[in-house]
């Protein structure tokens, strides 16, 4: 009952690898609830048995060793370690981050920056790029490149699949795919200062149609991307309203990556830490907030 209001992301998977790490998250339990519940079961049977009152139980002060018994206490856990060895084993190749979920498919490439604390989504094909807000096509695989403008950081949508960790001048890849359209929450997963709760994005996910009349809606639509408008993303502010760019500078996200453009400046110096009131985002001239 205390749980009931919590949501069950995880369990609730919206897509191939979502759906394929809640089997391996059920598959692992139910295995070790083999020697989980025999194991309770077999404590209250012996408390039991072996109760004050019962005559029937043999008192042996001086037994020190079964064979028999060590051979059975040693291969059950053996063996649940070896089938959750061969479970994980097997899921951690069949879901390797940068293997293609469909090799017949040509990916959506989106390009992700983990900002101070904030996420920028690229769009290298379509031209066009969003902040705190991600938008991607149903029933079409998206391949991720990500890395960190900052500080390292992880990058999580616990009902599309695996998390994984952006890191400053590094790319790290992701596939993920939505087979259902809707609106699902995008997270960071690591602790990364002050503004860390207030990290979150939506992810929107649309039929592909759809997909491509917001691309050509937004394609210079909205203010460019260029090094001197991403520098003003780099500081440390919170409550950024989501917000599309119209175009972007399509060697931006190398330069970030090669740190040809400098990580983020991080705390201001001299200013006691991090300061909610200071940086909170109400309006930003330099984006256009989604209407």
């Amino acid at each position: 009952m205390l749980l009931a209001g919590c949501q069950a992301a995880i369990l609730d998977p919206k897509g191939p690898i979502g759906e394929a790490n809640r089997t391996i998250l059920i598959d692992s339990l139910v295995i070790m609830l083999a020697i989980v519940v025999p194991t309770i079961l077999a404590t209250f049977a012996f408390a039991w048995w072996f109760r004050a009152s019962n005559r029937k139980a043999t008192y042996r002060p001086d037994w020190e060793f079964s064979a028999r018994i060590e051979m059975v206490v040693w291969s059950i856990p053996v063996m649940v370690i070896l089938l959750l060895g061969g479970v994980t084993w097997i899921g951690a190749h069949m879901l390797d981050p940068g293997r293609p979920i469909d090799e017949t498919t040509e990916p959506l490439d989106v390009e992700v920056v983990s900002l101070d604390w904030k996420w920028l989504f690229i769009y290298p094909k379509q031209q066009v790029a969003t902040l705190n807000r991600l938008v991607i096509p149903v029933g079409s695989q998206v391949r991720f490149s990500l890395t960190s403008a900052s500080v390292m950081n992880t990058f999580f949508v616990p009902q599309l699949g695996s998390m994984i960790y952006t890191m400053n001048g590094m790319t790290t890849t992701l596939h993920l795919q939505a087979d259902h359209p809707g609106t699902y929450r995008g997270i960071s997963g690591h602790f990364s200062g002050d503004g860390f709760p207030d990290m979150h994005f939506d992810v929107e996910a649309m039929p592909a149609a759809q997909f491509a009349a917001w691309a050509a809606g937004a394609l210079g639509q909205g203010p460019a991307l260029d090094d001197a408008r991403y520098r003003a993303l780099l500081p440390q502010t919170v409550g950024d309203p989501p917000a599309t760019f119209g175009s972007v500078d399509p060697d931006l996200f190398r330069k970030i990556v090669s740190l040809h453009i400098e990580p983020g400046p991080g705390p201001v110096p001299g200013a006691g830490g991090f300061d909610r009131t200071r940086t909170e985002r109400t309006t930003d001239a330099a984006v256009t907030p989604r209407k």
